[in-house]
């Protein structure tokens, strides 16, 4: 059963209508209903874009003739969320089409059931580097990863994968380039998965919000009371804003229930504002709720959590560094990435 990876925009932006649609869609705006060949398809490129380079039009060749030809009704999409630390699977039901009127960036679309969501940090890392290819669309098929995926989506153990081949090196012949960056969030998401469990990531959340500029009280391990965090500005923590923050560390997303808490506690604690840090993310019936909650609560997710961590890296303390040693570099986008 092969297995393809189908990215919904760069950053995202055309995922959420790819899952309410029941769709597969690719960011390219052409309607290629017209071509019948590989080749055709590569002259398409040619003749509407012809101050490109060759490499990048045949590169966009690569990618888009496995969506509207290569991929067979009955295989597997692989969609790597931005916005959530979870792989969504669907099957794909439907022949390639070209609809006017749907969203920029989703004009181009194949019929999908969506019928798991696994969180990255069950998925082997020599996985990840692939899923974590710069192509917008490419076949995932390196050290087994096809049985091994169909394995996890049926609920089996996945065999273990010697260490020697989860380097990411050998994936660079599959895909051409990884994405470094979502590679290194995914290594920083491991290490504080591993390094601060349970009542661990309520310690770096207040670390990050003593960066910000506020003075915090942590709540003891055990029973919290609603309450992990105690967050006011000032000399003394007094000062407004004042902020109750609930740290959610399992790896399964969190429900309405828990935001519908957060509201009561902070009427109790005269709180301005809350803050819900949920590792494992949060269901679509809290996501559906958000915007309603703007001026009074925010919901961080385990990405947003570490990007926090990243923005106030060197204000953090000491001992948090060096449990989370961590290192800025700068490196070039490949100019073939969509």
């Amino acid at each position: 059963m092969s297995i393809w990876l189908i990215r919904a925009g760069a950053h995202g932006e055309c995922e959420s209508y790819a899952l309410e649609n029941g769709v597969a869609v690719i960011g390219w705006t052409e309607d290629f209903s017209g071509v019948e060949s590989k080749e055709g398809l590569l002259a398409f490129f040619v003749a509407n874009n012809p101050e490109e380079k060759l490499k990048r039009l045949m590169n966009h060749q690569s990618q888009v003739w496995p969506f509207i030809k290569g991929i067979q009704i009955g295989e597997i999409v692989a969609m790597p969320l931005k916005h959530r630390p979870v792989v969504a699977f669907g099957r794909v039901t439907g022949t390639y089409r070209y609809v006017e009127d749907a969203p920029v960036g989703a004009r181009n679309q194949r019929d999908v059931k969506w019928f798991k969501e696994i969180p990255r940090s069950d998925i082997s890392q020599d996985i990840l580097y692939s899923l974590g290819a710069f192509m917008t669309v490419c076949r995932i098929w390196r050290n087994d990863a096809e049985s091994r995926l169909m394995s996890l989506l049926e609920g089996k153990t996945q065999p273990k994968v010697p260490p020697e081949i989860i380097s990411g090196e050998d994936v660079l012949d599959e895909v051409g380039s990884v994405d470094l960056e979502t590679f290194s969030r995914d290594q920083i998401r491991s290490t504080i998965n591993a390094k601060f469990k349970g009542h661990g990531l309520a310690r770096l959340t207040a670390a990050v919000l003593v960066a910000q500029g506020y003075k915090t009280v942590l709540s003891p391990p055990g029973a919290d009371g609603g309450v992990d965090v105690i967050a006011g500005t000032g000399p003394l923590g007094f000062d407004s804003p004042r902020l109750i923050v609930q740290v959610k560390s399992e790896q399964s997303p969190v429900d309405v229930r828990v935001v519908r808490e957060l509201k009561g506690v902070m009427k109790e604690f005269d709180a301005q504002h809350g803050l819900v840090v949920a590792w494992g993310g949060y269901k679509s019936s809290v996501l559906k709720d958000a915007a309603q909650q703007f001026f009074q609560i925010r919901l961080w997710t385990g990405d947003d959590l570490v990007e926090n961590v990243l923005e106030n890296y060197d204000r953090l303390p000491e001992e948090i560094r060096a449990e989370l040693p961590l290192k800025r570099i700068w490196t070039l986008v490949p100019e073939e990435a969509i």
